[in-house]
Order: C-alpha cells, then sequence, then structure tokens
C-alpha cells in the first residue's frame, strides 16, 4: 500500500544561501500569496499585529484588493483582513493621485512593483512613484511626480470590499481631514467603525486648503505640480473617534521623514521574526520568515496613545498601562494553528491576548462579528479553547470564573443541527469542563464532561463507517467539508475513538484516507490528520506526510464548494506569488502558522491541552529566544526525508514524541533523530 500523498516527481527548488548580513525583513516577500485565488494576501505595508494595511487596490482583484496579475490601479487604501474568505473586508479610504490631462485605466509599471516587510513600492501611468509605509494605527503615501502638471488627489470614504454602510466628512481641512466610516465585516456580517484623521503635505509642507466633495462623497484637492514634487498623505486611524485618529497621526507618525517611519516598521519586523532563527537554504528561510510574518499580522493592537479602544459592543474603554487591548478575530480558521504559535513564539503578549478573549464573554457573544465591531473581524467560535489553551500554558491573567461562566452561557447558544456542528460545540464543552475542573468546579466538570461526550453516538452512526456520501462536499449541512474529513474532527476525545474503532484499523483507516486522495490541505477541518500517526505512537508517516506536503507538489482536489473533476496539482506552500495551493486561504494565519509548526517539527494537536507533537524539523537548527534569557535549539540529527527514530529534549528521552509547553519555554536543546 502506498503511505504518501498523491505527488509529482519534483520537489520545490531550495536554492542559494543569504550573507550573513541579511536580516529577517528582507528576506519576507509580500508578493506570496496574492494571485488571484492562492492565499487571498495583499503586499500592503503593515507593522506586526498593526491595525493599518496600507496597500494597492487593483482591477481585478482578490478579497484584499489587490491581484499580483492585475496591470490596473485603483487607488491604495488602509485596511484589509488578512486572507480571510467571502468577499474579504476592509479598503477603507482609499487614495489616489493622476495627473489631469490622464484619461482612461491607470496603468501599473510592474516591473517597478516592490515590496518587503513594512513597505510598498510601485510605478503608475508612466512615472508616478508610489511609496507606502505604516505604523500600528497609521500610514504614510508619499507620491513623486515626474513632470509638471495639473493633478488631482481624491480620497474615497466609500470603497469598500464589503459593504458600505456609512461613510461621511466632519472636517475636509488638508491639514486635519477626517471622516467617520461604518462598514460590514467580513460576510457583511456584523460591521465595525473606524475614524481617520489625515494630513497633506507638498514636498514636506503644509497645503492649509479645504478639499472639495464629489460624486460619492469623494474629497478631492487639486494641484499645480512641478518635476520631483512629492505629495504625502498621513494619515492615522481610531477605534474611538477623530480626536484619536489625530493623535495616532501625531504619535506615530509626527513629522518623521518616510525613509525613517519605514526603517523603524522594518525594525519591528525583525525584532519579531528575529526571535526565530533557522539555519538552511535562503528560499526555505525567505518562506519560512514570510510565513510567519502573516502570523504575526493577528489580531491588531487597538489602543489609541491615550490607551482608549472601542469594545465589540461599542463601548469605549481604557486599556491600563502596560496593557494591550487585541481585536480582529478569526477564531474557527486560527484557533487550531495561529494562536497556540503565538502562544509559543510571542510570550510577551499572551497575557493581553487572554484578557482580550475574555472581554468577549462579558456580554452575550455572538458567533460572527457583531454589529459595532472596532475594526475588521470574522468570528470567535473557540474563544473558550483559545483561552483554557493560553491558560494552561501560563497566561492565567484573566478573571477565569466570570470566563467560565461566560462560556456556561455560550454552550447554549451553540448549534447543535448537522454532524460537524455537534462534533465543534462538544469540543467548546469539553473545554467549559476543563476549566471548570481546574477552578476546582467539580459539579460543573461532571455536568460539562458529559454533555461534551454526548456526540458519541452520533459520530458512530455518522463517521465511524462513512457511506456513499463520506466524500461529498457539504454532505448532511456539513460547512465546507466531506464525513471522511470531519471524521477525525473530536482530537479531545482521540483515544476514546482510536479505541472504539480499534487502534489498528483506526491507523489502517487514516493511510486509507490519504492514499485515496480523501485529504483537503485547503481548509481546517482537516489540518491536523498527517499528525494523528504520530500521536498513536507511528511518527513515522507523519514525518513523510508532512514533508511531502511542505516541499511538494501534491494533488489537491477539493473547493470549500465542492469536489473538482481535475484536481489541482502543486505545492501547498511556495515562495511565489501563487504561493498557496488553489483555492487556500491563509484565514488571517492559520495555514501559514501550519507552515511555520511543521517546519519546526512541532504540532498543537489538541488545543487546550499544553503539549505539542514532534515531528522531523525542516531545518537543520532553529533557535528560539523564549523570552527571559532563555533559548529553545531545534536540531536534527539526520536527513530532512529520513525516518525519525528518536526525540529527545535536553538527553531526555521523548519515547512518545510528545513534549509540554512548559518543557519548550524553559529552553534547551530539543533533538530529533533521523536515518
Amino acid at each position: 500500500m502506498n503511505r504518501s500523498l498523491p505527488l509529482l516527481a519534483l520537489s520545490l527548488a531550495l536554492t542559494g544561501h543569504a550573507s550573513a548580513q541579511e536580516r529577517p525583513s528582507q528576506l519576507v516577500d509580500p508578493f506570496v500569496g496574492t494571485l488571484a485565488d492562492f492565499g487571498q494576501l495583499t503586499p500592503a505595508a503593515v507593522a506586526p499585529f498593526g491595525m493599518v494595511q496600507l496597500g494597492p487596490d487593483t482591477a481585478p482583484a482578490n478579497h484584499a484588493g489587490y491581484d499580483h496579475a492585475a496591470t490596473t490601479l485603483l487607488g491604495f487604501s488602509h485596511t484589509r483582513g488578512v486572507g480571510v474568505g467571502c468577499g474579504g473586508a476592509g479598503g477603507d479610504l482609499m487614495v489616489s493621485l493622476r495627473y489631469a490631462d490622464r484619461a482612461g485605466r491607470s496603468l501599473i509599471d510592474k516591473a517597478g512593483e516592490s515590496a518587503s516587510a513594512g513597505i510598498y513600492r510601485v510605478r503608475y501611468d508612466d512615472g508616478i512613484a508610489a511609496e507606502l509605509t505604516a505604523t500600528r494605527g497609521a500610514g504614510v503615501i508619499r507620491l513623486t511626480l515626474p513632470r509638471a502638471g495639473a493633478v488631482t488627489l481624491a480620497i474615497d470614504p466609500r470603497h469598500s470590499y464589503s459593504k458600505r454602510l456609512s461613510a461621511s466628512w466632519t472636517r475636509r481641512s488638508s491639514d486635519g481631514l477626517r471622516a467617520e466610516l461604518i462598514a460590514g465585516s467580513v460576510c457583511d456580517v456584523g460591521a465595525y467603525r473606524l475614524f481617520s484623521d489625515t494630513a497633506i503635505t507638498l514636498n514636506g509642507r503644509p497645503l492649509r486648503q479645504t478639499l472639495s466633495i464629489g460624486a460619492g462623497d469623494v474629497a478631492q484637492l487639486s494641484l499645480t505640480a512641478r518635476p520631483g514634487d512629492v505629495v504625502e498623505v498621513r494619515t492615522g486611524l481610531s477605534s474611538v473617534d477623530g480626536d484619536g485618529a489625530a493623535l495616532v497621526r501625531r504619535r506615530e507618525l509626527g513629522s518623521r521623514a518616510f525613509s525613517v517611519i519605514a526603517a523603524a516598521t522594518a525594525s519591528a519586523w525583525d525584532r519579531e521574526l528575529g526571535r526565530v532563527q533557522p539555519q538552511g537554504p535562503r528560499d526555505q528561510r525567505a518562506l519560512f520568515f514570510t510565513s510567519l510574518y502573516r502570523v504575526l499580522q493577528t489580531p491588531v493592537a487597538i489602543d489609541d496613545p491615550d490607551r482608549r479602544h472601542r469594545d465589540n459592543d461599542g463601548s469605549i474603554a481604557r486599556s491600563p498601562a502596560g496593557q494591550t487591548r487585541y481585536a480582529s478575530w478569526s477564531l474557527w480558521d486560527n484557533y487550531r494553528t495561529q494562536l497556540p504559535l503565538l502562544a509559543l513564539l510571542q510570550p510577551q503578549r499572551g497575557n493581553d491576548l487572554a484578557r482580550s478573549l475574555e472581554v468577549l464573554y462579558a456580554r452575550t457573544k455572538p458567533q460572527w462579528a457583531t454589529k459595532t465591531e472596532p475594526f475588521i473581524s470574522v468570528r470567535t467560535e473557540h474563544a473558550g479553547i483559545a483561552l483554557l489553551d493560553l491558560r494552561r500554558k501560563g497566561f492565567a491573567a484573566f478573571d477565569a470564573p466570570a470566563t467560565l461562566a461566560g462560556m456556561i452561557a455560550d454552550s447554549a447558544t451553540l448549534q447543535r443541527e448537522t454532524p460537524d456542528q455537534q462534533i465543534e460545540a462538544a469540543y467548546d464543552d469539553w473545554a467549559v469542563a476543563q476549566l471548570a475542573a481546574d477552578l476546582g468546579r467539580r459539579d460543573v466538570a461532571a455536568d460539562f464532561t458529559t454533555r461534551a461526550l454526548d456526540y458519541r453516538p452520533m459520530w458512530r452512526s455518522v463517521f465511524e463507517t462513512p457511506g456513499a456520501d463520506g466524500d461529498t462536499v457539504k454532505a448532511r449541512g456539513l460547512y465546507q467539508g466531506t464525513l471522511w474529513q470531519y471524521r477525525w474532527a473530536p482530537v479531545f476525545d482521540l483515544d476514546w475513538m482510536a479505541k472504539t474503532v480499534g487502534r489498528d484499523r483506526f491507523v489502517d483507516q487514516l493511510h486509507h484516507f490519504f492514499d485515496a486522495g480523501l485529504f483537503n490541505m485547503t481548509n481546517e477541518p482537516d489540518i491536523h490528520v498527517p499528525w494523528l500517526f504520530a500521536a498513536l505512537g507511528k511518527p513515522q508517516p507523519t514525518a513523510t506526510l508532512v514533508h511531502t506536503i511542505l516541499t511538494k507538489p501534491i494533488e489537491h482536489p477539493y473547493t470549500n464548494a465542492g469536489k473538482l473533476p481535475v484536481p489541482f496539482v502543486g505545492p501547498s506552500f511556495q515562495l511565489a506569488p501563487q504561493g498557496f495551493a488553489d483555492g487556500m486561504d491563509d484565514d488571517a494565519g492559520a495555514m501559514t502558522a501550519w507552515y511555520v509548526f511543521a517546519s519546526l517539527g512541532l504540532y498543537p494537536l489538541v488545543p487546550g491541552e499544553p503539549w505539542y507533537l514532534v515531528s522531523t524539523p525542516a531545518f537543520a537548527t532553529t533557535r528560539i529566544d523564549m523570552g527571559g534569557g532563555r533559548t529553545l535549539t531545534i536540531r536534527r540529527a539526520g536527513p530532512a526525508a529520513g525516518t525519525p527514530v528518536s526525540a529527545t529534549l535536553d538527553g531526555n528521552s521523548l519515547a512518545d514524541f510528545r513534549v509540554t509547553h512548559a518543557a519548550l519555554v524553559r529552553g534547551g536543546e530539543l533533538v530529533v533523530t533521523t536515518r
């Protein structure tokens, strides 16, 4: 029996080595995943965990407003989601500048387009040079004009990737242009509100003019340019009010030169990315850092410099000194991978992430975005699992008893009609039981353990032996998956599933799942399944599958809507604009976090339980700064495509190829030996 994924004979070429001077930010390629439906990403300038994603809008476009193949430029807008689905969300406050004598489409000079961590550059309209950079809550558009002539600067407050609900100018001065914007969030479920404050300069000098308001509420400013003139548009965003947006602009940008702001953002990326130091070929490290770059863009820090922010019920609050409020959730997608990766690689943010999630339970929490979000958000299912996971990994600076009460109330609202909904609700109830047990609430723990395991008869009747519709996407009301793909979802109850089926038969069924091409790497429901072999004491199939997914073209037969008559064949991840398999959205870092974990040779199989499966690392050596002067070194002794024969941490055997979070954060050397 073939024990590997269907694949082509060729693997990804990983060639070249970087100089010792190359920084992580220089290895990031923001164009990865920006072509059509291969990631839904954008080359927008962004800071770590930044609200502002300042980037180009093209026609045609993906869900983030851009398509790498497009040659028509619409303008530059300030917000977008990170690889989210539906029609995306964002596109707020689109800025464009054109010569008055230009008509027709604004054409991009693709040869003059470039991007790196925190900066985007392009030439268009026969020579206008646009440079974009961003801080946490502000952005700068620098436009250099190649020739003399009349130009028109236009700022469109109604541009949006979702439904524009409201847009109004509250001030029209070029020194403090202000808008209040409300738009539908992702999938037009719920809404978010933003406030902006913009200053426009010519050659570094304020213009002190009043903008006119034209059709569609577009604000316009006419200028007479000389060759080499530079127009800058500097904008601050706030979830609170116009004064907050002005404070963001003054504090985060001030009068600093564009180059200084861009360099500071690149340095911020170097600090965050540089906590992880893999050693290997340049292209391999570039794809790793590019993936980690996406992971570290969400959720976003929404506090103004005076620490004010808007909560998702519309109320205004102020974070205590030294704390940060995060928003912009897509938890159904990324609770499995991205949030656990932040807990491991960004421990300084762990408690703030937990407190930010806790607030969701302070009021009745819907499963999708509210109508009063502070920023673009998607969905908040499984927030309780994420909080349990954070708490058990040492991030306990939130009100756990109050959160438990909120999780109990939330359980009563969960959908349980379809088979996948019953499994997902069971996982949430399991998290309630686990947190209750940790808090000494034995009555609640017993009650919710019973509730969590109520899914088992359904699993046996529907999933134990999938029927004729087992490979049908959306069969029996499933969400974006098949019965075979959701079959393995109750990871919190893996031992029961294996015992019920019989461990050997269960392993054989896993092999069948991959050999028959039933696996889908392009969506979240089954992305953990390659790791189940290792969890069942079979590390070699996991290592082979993960290495194949990381490095080789494979068949991708599924879309969210159905199964392709001819599978797409290609890499799941690659260093190219077509950076993902066809139809794979990054989903707020969910997929890129999978890539990072797999490259490290670790996987958080059961969010809520503080341990990781260990497999073959993609790099020979990776060093991770765990904070507090502690360093974790992950080393592979043997070939990347070899069979793992042992794993040790500081010389102590990990006989079951598992390691606890607490052991990793203490630092030391994790060695995986292959042959």
